[in-house]
């Protein structure tokens, strides 16, 4: 990894280093629709650069930092991919299929620190952070995969819910958002792209405070403080109260909807019970919050839990609707392929 990728590197940050290198800023633009519009692969591909200034790109800044290992197509339209880092770690990347678009979950960290007892994903510890090339870098493999179809379609949507914790790399993810935002490249629109967090509250208040219009997405998965702790460590440092305050601070500065994403687990956090402690968690803020129901994707390494019944999902979700919460059961996508978030990475690893 000596040289950075060149997806890292933001408008203006591409802009200050031709300046440095000697170069006009004009050319920022047109190297930018080289990556993004015209999506080249190599820097001799854009040909309206002088011979020199390819060679100063070629010098200082790899093309892409990731080799696609498996690609799984699912019946349904999913497409699940599994990329290794230039330091040989692997990550995933999937690709889904909606009535809305085409929609990419990236993930950020090289394993996860945040210790979620049900989730696939922890089961690596965290090893090092992705830098925002190697996050960009994903959209654009499989928008390259799109593209090789020849049907024309592109990425509309974007999730940053992949492995690791994004707030935890908080720098590289705030770079890979402005990437993919700006209006000269891929152009995703700010409403068109959400961050989940599990839960660092000092992140989502600064979070709020960023001049953005992207959507954000709450793990929450517990109703309070004794069943979160037991799934999610986070919440020993992060308990649901002190979450919920910096939640109220976030509404209050961009009066948008957040997502409470809960995962069903059978017998834990799925009892009318936990329903009705959720609706009243959320009572005073149900105006903006929008509950998404996840049916669980068993994983063999937590076999302790298993995902709740149809039935109890349903019983869960008329709950909320009685109390006047938004919700949704998220439908399933991609249930005849490795479905669970780090679920391929695992697998490929114990061969």
């Amino acid at each position: 990894m000596d040289k950075q990728a060149i997806y890292g590197l933001t408008y203006g940050n591409l802009e200050n280093w031709l300046i440095e290198n000697g170069e006009k800023k004009f050319r920022t633009s047109q190297i930018w629709g080289w990556l993004y519009i015209k999506r080249v692969k190599k820097f001799e591909e854009m040909s309206n650069l002088s011979k020199a200034l390819i060679e100063k790109l070629s010098a200082n800044f790899s093309f892409t930092p990731l080799n696609q290992v498996v690609v799984q197509e699912s019946k349904d339209g999913t497409v699940k991919y599994l990329f290794q880092l230039e330091d040989k770690h692997m990550i995933e990347t999937v690709l889904m299929t909606h009535h809305y678009g085409l929609s990419v979950c990236v993930t950020t960290q090289v394993g996860c620190n945040i210790g979620c007892t049900f989730c696939a994903s922890g089961i690596l510890k965290k090893q090092r952070d992705l830098t925002a090339g190697e996050i960009v870098a994903q959209i654009m493999q499989v928008q390259f995969y799109l593209d090789s179809k020849g049907e024309g379609q592109r990425v509309s949507h974007i999730v940053v819910m992949g492995i690791g914790e994004p707030f935890d790399n908080y720098d590289n993810v705030l770079d890979f958002l402005n990437i993919v935002n700006n209006a000269k490249g891929l152009a995703i629109g700010a409403r068109h792209i959400t961050v989940s967090t599990s839960g660092l509250i000092h992140k989502i208040r600064e979070f709020a405070d960023e001049p953005l219009q992207i959507n954000l997405a709450i793990s929450l998965h517990a109703p309070n403080n004794e069943v979160r702790t037991s799934i999610m460590r986070i919440n020993r440092s992060n308990p649901i109260e002190k979450l919920m305050d910096a939640v109220d601070y976030y509404l209050s500065k961009n009066n948008r909807r957040i997502t409470f994403e809960y995962i069903m687990l059978s017998n834990v956090n799925d009892r009318p019970e936990h329903a009705r402690q959720l609706a009243a968690l959320l009572k005073d803020k149900k105006k903006l919050a929008y509950v998404n129901l996840i049916p669980y994707n068993p994983v063999s390494e937590h076999d302790q839990y298993s995902r709740s019944s149809k039935e109890d999902v349903l019983a869960f979700y008329d709950v909320l609707q009685k109390h006047g919460i938004n919700c949704v059961i998220r439908k399933e996508q991609g249930s005849d392929i490795d479905a669970a978030c780090g679920q391929l990475r695992s697998k490929q690893m114990k061969k």
